[in-house]
């Protein structure tokens, strides 16, 4: 198949280009970089590909739980190029959970087969889900409802069976699961492109206009009091025999 992946729903932007068994991948900066080096990575790696937008199987982006801007722009993007391909027909939109393309780079990378995705949310808080991979169906299943808490709020049942991935660690350290194995992962685009045809297969494929944010908070900025109120208790923290 001939396939784009990105993701921008952290401070990674991240692209890959398959034609057929073939992958092209940029990695650079994401975050406010994200919507100005985007589509000039984009039409690059096409290039080099040797394909155009007309001649794309389906756009595959990572739709969230993630940082709002960066999903604001792979949303604006991945609909921006499908709505104009193919002579205004329109090319098909795969959008996928960050947190599952998180638990599949943790396969790929590490071997894991039951995976706790945990990305950053900021705001001392982490988004998260229960993945497990399924070998007899080489597909992964996954909490219905995914998950933001502050990190220590998160547990496990048996620790030893899990593994932890994402990029939450290093930002909270021994206030996440300190008696876990972690493992770094991100929501790559070769992550996407390796969990896209199977849900391709399932009709995960919607119209250009489909392709929308998965939200899990709808607040996205701390008041002035409450940053006060954290700088307080952190300072109480710190100075607490």
């Amino acid at each position: 198949m001939n396939l784009l992946a990105f993701d921008t729903s952290t401070d990674t932007l991240s692209i890959a280009v398959q034609r057929g068994d073939a992958v092209w991948q940029h990695t650079g900066a994401g975050g406010a970089q994200a919507s100005a080096a985007l589509i000039p990575a984009i039409q690059r790696l096409l290039a080099e590909a040797g394909l155009g937008f007309d001649t794309l199987d389906a756009i595959v982006f990572g739709r969230g739980p993630g940082s709002f801007t960066g999903l604001r722009t792979a949303c604006a993007v991945a609909q921006g190029l499908a709505f104009g391909a193919r002579n205004g027909q329109g090319t098909p939109v795969v959008p996928v959970d960050t947190l599952l393309a998180v638990a599949e780079e943790a396969r790929q990378q590490h071997g894991c087969t039951q995976v706790l995705a945990v990305l950053d949310a900021r705001m001392n808080e982490v988004y998260s889900a229960h993945c497990t991979w399924q070998e007899a169906t080489r597909q992964w299943s996954t909490d219905a409802d995914f998950g933001l808490s502050a990190p220590e709020a998160l547990t496990l049942a048996d620790a030893a069976l899990w593994t932890v991935a994402g990029n939450a660690q290093a930002a909270y350290g021994e206030r996440l699961l300190p008696q876990a194995r972690h493992v770094p992962a991100l929501p790559t685009a070769t992550a996407l492109l390796r969990l896209a045809p199977a849900l391709l297969a399932a009709g995960a494929a919607v119209p250009a206009s489909e392709a929308l944010p998965r939200y899990i908070r709808d607040k996205v900025a701390q008041t002035t009091a409450e940053r006060e109120a954290l700088r307080a208790k952190a300072a109480a923290g710190t100075t607490a025999p």
